[in-house]
């Protein structure tokens, strides 16, 4: 049968719909995931379009999978963080949506209060357990969407659920009518997606929610779950690990409409922006993201990270206001206590602090030939240089520069008397057996101690 296809506007054979396979023995992958190996790679060299929807957008699950590698944040740090988020959204909106648990009292209490705020962006969702009792707290709370989990590898149906996939995939669809008959848009995340069998399983069961979704005039979101972080990002790659292909299936075979499909990422193999980044080219409009990075095991997509990515694909950020993000590591040093490492990108203490002379001599020159994008415009961050052994006379002229605020006429080069003082006084520190860095104060005060001298 040839249909019209509304995606490509060309005439497509549409007459092979793919039927569960509800098979006797779980489907493990053992020749990509045999466990005692790092997961290898398959190539199928199989090509499928890049097709980036018309609007693209964030999600947020800080205050969901983010809180269960943390301590948990108190209601005042959500309320502030989600604030934060709502400044940094911008009035488009394009960080659309924050998750949150509405298990216990707290939970409950950190939702309303950011409800009370009014604020348009990022919409309030929640995740929960598929049950009529939790539908109706949904409803009850004034929440539009919920999140339910919906396993989707052999791995979790087999092993951890004990069923055969006919049975976990009449349990999933029971549940989406349970929302269904609430009044509660449902969120299915699709668990393992990067060990599942998609053609066998996944692609089936999608299609069964499309169904129910037309059928009960409620949308249904699909959220792809890369919850041990195997996807990988390349063209060609074979299915379950490609993300093209996961993605560009869920729209051809399924027909989830772009707006209705989201990526959630992990970063076990250090992949999950390019993941969340291919997700989008794809045809995903929304990728799930935490602040800073933060959940389980290696972490989510760093929610910072894609704002970035966002603005480098699209060419603007879109009325986002970047500076934000700057204020929201602060906010997690100080207010709630973690420990960002140092050099983490966009926020963490050296991002765009250089050590090296040879650096800080070209930035003396001009910033931008070591410094990735104006970080004081963007970030509000300016460029700096943290002195050590290595600095230099450059590096120790730019510090004073940056950190009194001395421009032009004012400003002192590597030749000054007191850059070059100061350097004697640097390397004897470090003959001395130093192996740390300077810190701002002892230098302000060697200065101080250099400038009193001269006055005599």
């Amino acid at each position: 049968m040839l249909e019209l296809s509304n995606k490509t506007n060309l005439l497509e054979s549409n007459i092979y719909k793919y039927s569960l396979q509800d098979v006797k023995e779980p489907n493990l992958y053992r020749e990509v995931y045999s466990y005692d190996d790092v997961p290898r790679i398959a190539f199928n060299h199989r090509r499928v379009p890049m097709g980036m929807p018309k609007d693209i957008w964030i999600t947020d699950t800080s205050f969901r999978d983010g809180q269960q590698s943390v301590e948990p944040y108190t209601v005042e740090q959500i309320v502030e963080l989600f604030k934060l988020m709502s400044r940094l959204s911008g009035p488009y909106g394009i960080i659309r949506q924050s998750e949150f648990f509405v298990y216990s009292k707290k939970d409950r209490e950190a939702l309303l209060k950011c409800q009370e705020l009014g604020l348009k962006f990022p919409e309030i969702t929640t995740w929960i357990r598929a049950s009529k009792q939790d539908f109706k707290l949904v409803k009850d709370l004034g929440v539009r969407e919920t999140g339910i989990l919906v396993s989707c590898s052999d791995y979790h149906i087999f092993k951890k659920l004990k069923m055969t996939r006919r049975e976990a995939m009449n349990t999933y669809l029971a549940a989406v009518s349970e929302a269904f008959e609430a009044g509660v848009m449902p969120r299915c995340h699709l668990e393992d997606i990067t060990r599942a069998d998609f053609y066998g399983f996944v692609v089936p069961f999608v299609n069964e929610l499309m169904k129910m979704s037309d059928d009960a005039g409620i949308p249904v979101r699909i959220r792809a779950c890369d919850t041990m972080g195997y996807g990988v990002p390349y063209p060609e790659v074979a299915l379950p690990r490609s993300v093209p292909g996961i993605i560009y299936g869920l729209q051809h075979f399924s027909d989830v409409p772009n707006e209705m499909l989201e990526w959630h990422g992990h970063n076990d193999f250090y992949k999950a922006v390019a993941n969340a980044s291919t997700a989008w080219l794809y045809g995903a409009s929304g990728v799930n993201c935490s602040l800073l990075g933060i959940g389980e095991r290696t972490g989510n997509v760093p929610l910072e990270a894609m704002v970035m990515e966002y603005a480098s694909l699209r060419g603007s950020f879109d009325g986002m206001d970047p500076t934000v993000i700057t204020e929201i590591a602060y906010f997690f040093k100080n207010n709630i206590g973690y420990k960002i490492p140092p050099m983490t990108p966009f926020v963490g203490r050296n991002f765009n602090v250089t050590r090296a002379g040879i650096h800080a001599d070209g930035l003396l020159k001009d910033e931008e030939i070591y410094n990735i994008f104006n970080t004081e415009k963007i970030l509000n961050r300016p460029v700096s240089v943290l002195l050590s052994k290595t600095s230099g006379l450059a590096g120790i002229a730019y510090w004073i520069n940056q950190n009194y605020s001395l421009t032009k006429e004012k400003a002192v080069d590597k030749r000054s008397p007191l850059v070059i003082k100061l350097k004697e006084w640097i390397d004897k520190e470090y003959e001395s057996g130093r192996t740390t860095a300077l810190s701002n104060s002892e230098i302000e005060g060697k200065i101080a101690e250099i400038e009193k001298e001269g006055e005599k």
